[in-house]
């Protein structure tokens, strides 16, 4: 799933291919209407399809801008003010293209769910393998209040104090260290690749309750988090399985991951263990880590 280095890399090649666009109409495949006509919500959230594409036409693109995992399309149309929220799931993609032809992954091609016809000619293409991603269209964000119980940014001002509150509260003295950083309430962006490679760097095991782990190593593993979303911005994010950025260019975080995904501890050579936590699968050393 991507992350918020993988996040923030669709949108600073998004941002600059698509603000100031105007939308023409929108098109949805027929996977997403006959799941919508089944009851399902697969997609297109919150709103009918015809609803959806409605709202949508006529809309300028002003700015976009990543909230942890989450992708904020700002509209004006008439004077009004709206808000496309993206989040891509497991395999979801953006590309700004001139045509479906220019997407050149054929699995892309086959999944595309919402293309953007621009008034300029161009198209904006949402493709999404698994479909377990969203577009929601909202007024603003406090209309959807999931989006208003997001820890701050990582890299924001306070939030290593709201981090330290959160993690050492008794709402999660209890859970594993691996379950509450990767927890969207305590640190925005966080999911299974960085919690893993930050949980390494600090010689956490994954299943530790954090009520047995300090404040200074609570601190320290802040520290390490927000480091390592940093490099991965830097790399362009990890692309392990689809994820791609507008352009359908693969990031190199991957290659300088250091135990997600490992079979050998790259510090005492010792095979790697896991354990399931949260649904996800935690690998980590079981020399190393405690």
């Amino acid at each position: 799933m991507p992350e918020l280095p993988e996040v923030e890399g669709v949108v600073r090649a998004l941002a600059p291919a698509a603000s100031g666009r105007t939308i023409r109409r929108v098109a949805i495949s027929d996977t997403v209407i006959r799941s919508k006509e089944a009851g399902k919500e697969a997609i297109v959230k919150g709103l009918s399809v015809d609803e959806f594409a409605r709202q949508l036409a006529g809309c300028t693109i002003d700015r976009i801008e990543r909230r942890s995992k989450y992708i904020y399309i700002h509209l004006l149309k008439e004077g009004d003010c709206l808000l496309l929220v993206s989040h891509l799931g497991m395999t979801g993609a953006w590309f700004a293209v001139s045509g479906i032809e220019d997407i050149h992954e054929q699995k892309f091609r086959n999944h595309i769910h919402a293309v953007f016809e621009m008034e300029d000619g161009g198209l904006l293409v949402y493709s999404d393998i698994r479909r377990f991603g969203e577009l929601r269209l909202l007024g603003c964000a406090e209309d959807y209040p999931p989006l208003g119980q997001m820890a701050p940014e990582p890299f924001d001002d306070g939030a290593e104090e709201y981090f330290l509150a959160k993690a050492g509260s008794a709402a999660y003295s209890k859970k594993p260290i691996k379950e509450v950083i990767m927890d969207g309430r305590v640190i925005s962006g966080c999911g299974n690749i960085y919690a893993t490679e930050a949980l390494f760097r600090t010689r956490i095991h994954p299943k530790r309750a954090a009520g047995r782990v300090s404040a200074a190593r609570k601190l320290q593993l802040f520290r390490e988090i927000v480091d390592v979303l940093q490099e991965s911005i830097r790399a362009g994010g990890s692309s392990i399985s689809d994820y791609r950025n507008i352009n359908g260019e693969a990031g190199t975080m991957q290659d300088r991951l250091r135990m997600y995904g490992r079979k050998t501890c790259p510090a005492c050579g010792s095979e790697t263990a896991s354990v399931q936590i949260a649904g996800r699968t935690s690998t980590y050393c079981k020399k190393c880590q405690h």
